[in-house]
């Protein structure tokens, strides 16, 4: 899997995506907006049992209280938790549907280096083409696509 100029290309196929605001670096720093450059691996998939099936067997299920935590300074930095965390964290159980369906990638995991940045996911776009946190997103569909058959430790190459 390969992200390069708003496009991922996957099994030869190409679909839009979009990264970070604040584009691609090789310096990415927590809050930058950026997307970091290299090969990353999928670590993880994760989905909202109530919002759609699960779509591989490897697949873990949102629950009410999963949080990923994005507090530099707290020793479950860049790590799935559950609520209350007492930090500041990302709820991963959200009232749109950006996350109904996320892979998650091992930027700065599984040891995380604070600061360094947190939680580079692949999951759905707000609404097309429009820019995210850092993290890489797409259409819904084109995401049910790309999880169709995935293997944990996928490569993910962002150039």
């Amino acid at each position: 899997m390969v992200f390069s100029s708003g496009r991922l290309r996957h099994r030869g196929q190409h679909v839009a995506a979009t990264c970070g605001w604040g584009g691609v670096t090789n310096n990415k720093r927590e809050g930058d907006g950026a997307t970091p450059r290299g090969t990353h691996s999928i670590v993880g998939l994760f989905y909202r049992p109530d919002r759609i099936s699960r779509p591989s067997l490897w697949a873990q299920p949102i629950l009410p209280g999963d949080l990923w935590c994005d507090d530099p300074q707290h020793q479950a930095y860049n790590t799935l938790c559950r609520a209350p965390l007492g930090a500041s964290a990302e709820g991963l159980r959200r009232s749109d549907p950006q996350y109904d369906l996320i892979m998650i990638t091992d930027w700065n995991w599984p040891r995380a280096v604070p600061g360094r940045g947190s939680a580079i996911f692949i999951h759905q776009w707000r609404s097309p083409g429009a820019p995210t946190a850092g993290c890489i997103a797409m259409a819904r569909q084109n995401l049910v696509w790309l999880v169709n058959g995935l293997m944990p430790e996928t490569r993910l190459i962002i150039r």
